[in-house]
């Protein structure tokens, strides 16, 4: 949970930018920003992604028990952690540590884990491309939606960040 929370660290603009561009406040205070909206994007989001990721871990290693669990639960800290790259704006130290700590952690933990995950599948080449699709398929759908709507509908923070 620490990349989640080393978000708060984040800056959409440098502070001086924010004080020469006050309407930058505006969408928060219309509720642009935090809305019903927003809120079912992301529910929209995440059940997309949990679908994929449970559902191709079925199709793509049948019904094994340590084998699915080894590729759906790789597939969702990586997909967790690319998530919340893809969210900031400005990287801090504290971010790439917690992202990069998180990650070793994860990979450092899976040898001890062979009573969930089938380690002898996790070394394999098979494994490796499992992961990498389903990755694919649940990340890019949601990453181009996001440019798409930022290229047509940038938020203000972008257009002053552009200068």
């Amino acid at each position: 949970m620490a990349p989640v929370f080393s978000l708060v660290l984040d800056k959409d603009v440098d502070e001086n930018l924010a004080n020469l561009y006050p309407e930058l406040y505006k969408e928060l205070t219309e509720g642009r920003s935090l809305s019903y909206r927003t809120f079912f994007i992301w529910v929209l989001v995440s059940i997309y992604q949990g679908g994929m990721i449970q559902g191709l871990s079925q199709i793509l290693v049948e019904v094994d028990g340590p084998r699915m669990v080894a590729v759906s639960f790789t597939v969702l800290v990586i997909n967790e952690l690319i998530m919340v790259a893809f969210e900031i704006t400005t990287w801090h130290p504290v971010m790439i540590f917690s992202l990069l700590g998180t990650a070793l952690v994860y990979f450092g933990s899976i040898p001890f884990l062979g009573r969930y995950f089938d380690l002898a599948f996790v070394v394999t080449v098979g494994f490796v491309w499992r992961v990498a699709a389903i990755l694919a398929i649940s990340l890019i759908p949601p990453y181009m939606a996001k440019l798409l709507r930022r290229t047509l509908k940038p938020p203000s923070y972008r257009k002053v960040q552009a200068l």
